[in-house]
């Protein structure tokens, strides 16, 4: 078995710019990430973008969607910013694919030393073996299905939204 691990950008990716004090992309971390958290599995990693997630155009997502239907793993981890990451996984979702694809990503950058992404992306890993197949989102240690989630943007965090069909009756 082997996971597909598809890079476009997002916070998880970001390093700091000394010159002028912003964010910016530079390579990958993702196979920095797992090398650390000494990952024995066979995982393949395309950079597909590095894009700023609330910079994400339609056409982008349709590259994302494009190459989850015709990569050959059935396991796919998607790296994404955290602020339209809601809205790729309901693009994915929408297409009733025969895969099993975990959405994840990061409030703070990797480089930063403090980050949640090096987690983030340990739980997406285990995540994606274990799942059924569908479309989910990975983030701070919970799995949330793309249909029933959302970003709780003034607790920095994922939540149930309570109208997909795992929510529970009040």
């Amino acid at each position: 078995m082997s996971i597909r691990v598809f890079v476009t950008g997002g916070t998880f990716d970001k390093k700091y710019n000394e010159l002028d004090g912003s964010l910016v992309f530079g390579d990958t971390h993702v196979s920095e990430i797992l090398q650390l958290g000494r990952c024995k599995l066979p995982i393949k990693v395309r950079t597909l973008m590095m894009v700023d997630s609330l910079e994400m155009t339609p056409e982008d997502r349709k590259i994302i969607v494009d190459n989850c239907k015709s990569c050959r793993e059935d396991k796919i981890i998607i790296t994404h910013g955290t602020d339209t990451m809601v809205e790729t996984a309901k693009s994915l979702g929408q297409q009733s694919l025969s895969k099993t694809i975990v959405l994840t990503g990061a409030m703070v950058p990797f480089t930063f030393g403090s980050s949640d992404g090096l987690f983030n992306m340990g739980s997406a890993v285990a995540f994606v073996q274990a799942l059924p197949i569908g479309v989910y989102i990975a983030m701070n240690g919970r799995v949330f299905t793309w249909a029933n989630v959302r970003k709780n943007r003034q607790l920095g965090e994922f939540e149930e939204n309570g109208s997909g069909p795992d929510s529970q009756p009040n």
